[in-house]
């Protein structure tokens, strides 16, 4: 609570005029923020300039910030849209949390070599592509839902704090978001299935 305190009268200070408020609220949250702008991006250059960007929207905003949520909740929102805004811009650029595609792909079947089967990694490569393609293509407030949930681990009612929702809404957003990334993939898991109709 103490937290939720310093940030108001920072932002207090910052919104009456003085630079070091905002200075203070960008050495506190800029760590946190570039690594959750980590979690969609794979550049480090790309990461500096969403999180470079973050900060100057929060600044341009700062006059209409309400404090109906908390400073960092307002400021995650910020960093979420920007780093999809790019992500729109740029989809190559994608990152699917903490390991490249290939990676992740490898959990499903540990103890099998890829190498060992160029079938496997031909398939693993096309599931990557697909998912990073309709992430891309996904309503940036799906996105946002499902990746807190499915990346970054976190709980229902933590993203509805977060994103300023009721959970049921983190919810749908999360199902609807899955639907569309599952419709996508069939084509993918099931080839014959295309061929018989």
């Amino acid at each position: 609570m103490l937290t939720t305190d310093q940030d108001a009268e920072l932002v207090r200070l910052a919104q009456a005029g003085d630079p070091k408020a905002f200075e203070a609220l960008v050495v506190k949250y800029q760590r946190r923020i570039a690594r959750h702008v980590a979690r969609y991006l794979r550049h480090s250059g790309d990461v500096e300039d969403v999180v470079q960007d973050v900060f100057i929207r929060a600044h341009r905003g700062l006059a209409s910030f309400r404090g109906d949520s908390a400073f960092f909740s307002w400021l995650y929102r910020i960093a979420t849209n920007t780093a999809l805004s790019h992500l729109k811009r740029h989809p190559n650029e994608m990152q699917l949390g903490d390991d490249a595609p290939e990676e992740r792909a490898e959990a499903f079947e540990p103890g099998v070599s890829d190498a060992a089967d160029p079938e496997r990694t031909l398939m693993a490569k096309q599931i990557a592509d697909t998912v990073q393609r309709a992430l891309a293509r996904l309503q940036p407030d799906l996105a946002e839902a499902l990746m807190l949930y499915e990346v970054e681990g976190k709980p229902y009612a933590e993203i509805a704090g977060m994103l300023d929702v009721p959970i049921g809404t983190v919810r749908t957003r999360i199902f609807r978001a899955r639907e569309f990334i599952a419709k996508r993939l069939e084509p993918v898991l099931d080839p014959q299935r295309n061929r018989r109709w």
